[in-house]
């Protein structure tokens, strides 16, 4: 449904839709932040700087690649690598091409710590998304996530 000021407003099936990916995208993320912070310490951000850190080259990157790779403000990621550099997860050094920037570089404990909660979070994964859905559901959403997450910037006509 179209409006004289050109809004394009969401019919109800749309309304429908919008709202459930809004309820089971903030459930998911509740469940997953709050067994990682029971089992292991960890929130859900936490656990995935020390993934991507896991699985860059060094175990190290750039605070604002790393900021984007978890889909956090600058701010939010300073204040979660130092509560991870406290407790020994994480170190900071100095970029020694850019003396603004620092390189957040994934510990020896950090990466025990990962390997500790990464079962436990890959099986509650499974359970609250995977399980639920068939193989070809699954392979759907796949799709759908990835048309989202690549048309993030560019809205479709």
């Amino acid at each position: 449904m179209t409006t004289m000021d050109g809004v394009r407003w969401l019919d109800a099936d749309e309304q429908r839709t919008w709202r459930s990916f809004l309820r089971a995208n903030s459930q998911i993320e509740q469940e997953l932040d709050r067994d990682l912070q029971e089992r292991n310490g960890l929130t859900l951000v936490e656990y995935g700087i020390l993934v991507s850190l896991s699985e860059a080259e060094g175990r190290r990157m750039r605070m604002r690649g790393l900021a984007d790779s978890v889909i956090v403000s600058k701010s939010r990621l300073s204040h979660q690598i130092a509560r991870l550099e406290q407790a020994g997860h994480v170190r900071r050094e100095t970029c020694a091409e850019d003396r603004r920037g620092s390189w957040a570089v994934l510990t020896d404990k950090g990466a025990r710590l990962l390997d500790e909660a990464a079962t436990g979070h890959v099986s509650k994964v499974r359970a609250r998304l995977f399980d639920r859905l068939t193989p070809e559901q699954a392979a759907v959403l796949g799709e759908i996530m990835s048309a989202l997450e690549a048309g993030a910037l560019e809205p479709r006509p």
